[in-house]
């Protein structure tokens, strides 16, 4: 008994020394975080500004030409001339290919002379008719003999030209798809034809903003091949909207003299509508986007002069570039966190690099360098 009272003792010693230990290493452990200095996070920030916006509509279209079209012979032939060059300018009428033409000059030769025989046979069959030795159905059946015999000739002479291929209209050339000696069935193509000045550009936009465009209405577009804006105005509005988009196709013009635009590109189209008004702008990286709110961190200092962010709730509205509108939840002039905001809670202390090169984008209308 004597012995088991002594192990229950020993037991219960080494229990509460094990305990105690655990107590104590714990105690330190907490010890150590409580005193521990709190990290500072380092970020970016910028001021809330105030700045002039006008409401505008965007849209994104391909420029197309004016005229144009794939230049193409009416009939069939052996290429015998080609009178003009790869990406060369044209006037309108301009003689662009021949297709050889002998047999239907022989052709042509054949009626006019039929032509002349008739008419001469005409004049012989008037003078008889004078004298009354020939009846009056002859002179008839004389006079419809050289009208069939000019229609031969004239189509015959319509039939050459059709062997000389005209530009339509005046323009630019693409690269020619024929040789010379190659045989051309009708309708095979030989050319493009374009004209770039001016030029139009062709979009869509959402039904809902049927009422805000209008025929006349200036715009501008930018691409990212060229530096700088093109303006130009609306043109044509198509009447009816597209049941599988409930978008309504567009179609603006605009001067082109330099040819830089040309069909096929791509551009972006921007229209102001309503007045000017003060908006306040942050930049979007300053801006925590979260289902249940928007979140900014705005910067003050704590009773001990340091830098501290506090988290607000803020209402956005029109975006812009690298700017978005706030419309609710913040001044003017206060100073918000721009970066490094997924390390930031309420009242989390910060340090602000001011190198430049860290700085967020903050362009209203950012565009890529053109190289």
């Amino acid at each position: 008994m004597k012995r088991m009272v002594i192990m229950l003792i020993g037991v219960g010693v080494l229990f509460g020394g094990i305990f105690g230990f655990k107590h104590f290493v714990g105690g330190k452990i907490n010890e150590f975080f409580d005193n521990m200095p709190e990290p500072v996070a380092s970020i970016t920030a910028t001021e809330v500004l105030e700045t002039e916006w006008t409401d505008r509509l965007e849209a994104v279209g391909s420029f197309s030409a004016v005229q144009g079209t794939l230049l193409t012979t009416e009939v069939a032939g052996i290429v015998s001339e080609i009178r003009f060059e790869s990406g060369s300018s044209v006037a309108a009428g301009a003689e662009l290919l021949v297709l050889d033409s002998e047999t239907d000059q022989a052709r042509l030769r054949n009626l006019e002379a039929v032509e002349r025989l008739a008419r001469v046979e005409l004049e012989r069959a008037k003078r008889l008719v004078e004298q009354r030795n020939l009846p009056e159905a002859e002179l008839q059946r004389r006079q419809s003999e050289v009208e069939q015999a000019a229609a031969a000739v004239a189509e015959q002479r319509a039939r050459i030209r059709q062997k000389t291929l005209r530009a339509p209209f005046a323009g630019d050339l693409g690269i020619r798809q024929v040789s010379l000696g190659e045989y051309l069935a009708a309708g095979n193509p030989v050319v493009s034809l374009q004209t770039r000045d001016p030029i139009h550009i062709d979009f869509t936009m959402s039904e809902r903003h049927i009422g805000r465009v209008a025929a006349g209405q200036p715009i501008r577009i930018t691409v990212d091949a060229e530096s700088g804006e093109f303006e130009g105005r609306i043109s044509a509005i198509e009447p009816g909207v597209r049941e599988s988009t409930r978008s309504f196709a567009v179609q603006a013009s605009l001067p082109n003299p330099d040819g830089v635009l040309r069909p096929g590109m791509f551009g972006r189209v921007v229209m102001d509508i309503g007045a000017a008004r003060t908006v306040r702008v942050v930049p979007q990286s300053a801006i925590r986007f979260n289902p249940y709110g928007n979140i900014v961190f705005v910067l003050g200092e704590d009773e001990q002069g340091a830098l501290r962010v506090s988290q607000r709730f803020v209402q956005t509205g029109a975006r812009r570039g690298d700017l978005v509108e706030v419309v609710e939840g913040l001044q003017p002039g206060e100073r918000i966190a721009t970066s490094g905001l997924l390390k930031l809670r309420n009242q989390a202390p910060v340090k602000v690099n001011e190198d430049p090169a860290l700085q967020p984008a903050a362009e209203p209308d950012p565009r890529p360098d053109n190289t």
